[in-house]
């Protein structure tokens, strides 16, 4: 039976290989693509939403999200994904009337609400709209069947020492979400830093299909860190780990977010000796293994 899930973004270029391969693949039912700020600002993410959508000729509905944290200042990373998040590829251009009308926060809910099976949310981006979620609509909690999001280190950070990406943009949001009490799994920055593509790996997009040339492209635009070393796929983990839970190392712990530390706000303290865990950390995988299931998944697109 095919996995109904939501996937909820920001797009950049690694939540670009995400989204293809969540549209694509035989065992996914995606309801929903639901936008938020992140990488760039919201009408870029989501004209990024609506270009890898039209690229598809997928009939997914995309629903724009929250435009700025809950109480944080906007911080964005287009020196990583390039102005428009996902420079290097010339996508056809959109219409905005495929942009479906009703807010992000307000479709999860009516979905959620009205699935006969509970839904998987997939958070890769900043937790706002999730936040808005679970504090607006706290109901729809016995509907969710889980939370994979892309977000957090066990170690250390990408923004600041301590502090990855998407927990950094929005902390607040963020602590609403680890303190929901749904079952949730991190896939954060260590599981990436133990497998980075190499450039080798990189180029065998070339040859495998449309999609993957539009995704070797917008790759060679990709600056995140460890880049001279290969490729940190970073959202395209959660999509694998849902689809094979078996070959990643996973380890249950507690995980608090930083609110107030001047120096360590936006950290996901993780505690893997506690009696009361809250979370399931993805902490690894084989590099060869992330390469085929990355370029197996990649088939079906």
């Amino acid at each position: 039976m095919k996995q109904p899930i939501i996937i909820d973004t920001d797009p950049g270029i690694d939540d670009a290989a995400t989204l293809s391969i969540a549209l694509n693949h035989p065992n996914f039912d995606l309801k929903m693509i639901t936008t938020v700020n992140g990488n760039v600002g919201i009408e870029k993410t989501t004209a990024n939403a609506l270009k890898l959508k039209k690229f598809f000729n997928s009939d997914v509905p995309v629903h724009r999200g929250a435009s700025r944290p809950l109480l944080n200042d906007l911080y964005d990373a287009s020196i990583v994904h390039g102005e428009s998040g996902m420079d290097g590829y010339d996508f056809p251009e959109i219409n905005e009337k495929d942009l479906a009308s009703s807010h992000a926060v307000e479709a999860m809910r009516q979905t959620i609400l009205n699935s006969e099976d509970p839904i998987t949310l997939i958070p890769i981006g900043p937790l706002t709209n999730i936040a808005l979620l679970l504090s607006t609509y706290p109901e729809v909690k016995d509907y969710i069947k889980e939370v994979i999001l892309m977000g957090g280190s066990t170690g250390r950070g990408n923004v600041t020492p301590l502090a990855e990406f998407n927990i950094y943009c929005d902390p607040e949001a963020a602590k609403i979400v680890f303190d929901s009490g749904l079952p949730i799994t991190m896939v954060g920055l260590d599981v990436a830093r133990s497998s980075t593509l190499s450039h080798d790996s990189l180029e065998k997009l070339k040859s495998q299909n449309d999609a993957t040339q539009m995704l070797y492209k917008i790759f060679k635009h990709y600056k995140g860190d460890d880049f001279e070393k290969g490729l940190n796929l970073y959202d395209v983990y959660t999509v694998l780990y849902l689809l094979h839970p078996e070959e990643f190392e996973v380890e249950e712990a507690d995980v608090q977010i930083e609110i107030s530390g001047e120096l360590t706000r936006g950290a996901t303290v993780t505690d893997f000796a506690s009696h009361f865990p809250n979370c399931s950390v993805v902490k690894s995988i084989h590099p060869q293994t992330l390469e085929k299931l990355f370029f197996e998944a990649l088939e079906y697109c």
